[in-house]
């Protein structure tokens, strides 16, 4: 193992926690990552693996907005809803630092929702949101686990 594999690794992790805490880029920082190992040891093998990878990522990264979408759509959750949660949690971000932006992020589809449907029917929209989210997370980590697994058995089969 190498330095440049040693370094891969470590952005590839970072790029992990990334995805499960949405701070950082995960998947860019993946791809970034098992790109700069395919160059530093550009072999035909390598472009493969880079490849499959790229597959694995770019596929995670389509299905993790559709799936949820089509779930929300399904729930008669908007995507106002979602964007208000965004930005909430954006700004909960800067205001407490870390977990601000799970608090804005829920309080936040929660207010989105109680102007829409009332009372009532806030906690269940906000539950089928967070479901939504919790699934395109779970996408998003398991193509990054593929492309991990891929570069993983490139560098031992180089």
């Amino acid at each position: 193992m190498t330095w440049t594999d040693l370094a891969v690794a470590v952005a590839i992790l970072i790029g992990i926690a990334g995805i499960i805490v949405p701070v950082l880029p995960g998947t860019l920082l993946i791809l970034g990552a098992i790109l700069v190992w395919t160059l530093e040891s550009p072999s035909p093998a390598a472009w493969v693996v880079f490849a499959v990878a790229a597959t694995f990522l770019v596929i995670g990264s389509i299905v993790k907005y559709t799936v949820p979408r089509t779930r929300m759509k399904d729930a008669g959750v908007p995507t106002s809803t979602m964007v208000l949660g965004a930005v909430a949690g954006l700004i909960g971000f800067f205001v407490i630092p870390y977990v601000g932006l799970f608090i804005g992020f829920v309080g936040g589809i929660y207010l989105a929702e109680y102007q829409r449907v009332g009372s009532r029917e806030a906690w269940p929209s906000t539950k089928h949101a967070l479901k939504a989210v919790g699934i395109s997370i779970l996408i998003e980590l398991t193509a990054a686990v593929l492309a991990t697994m891929t570069w993983t058995v490139g560098v031992i089969a180089t």
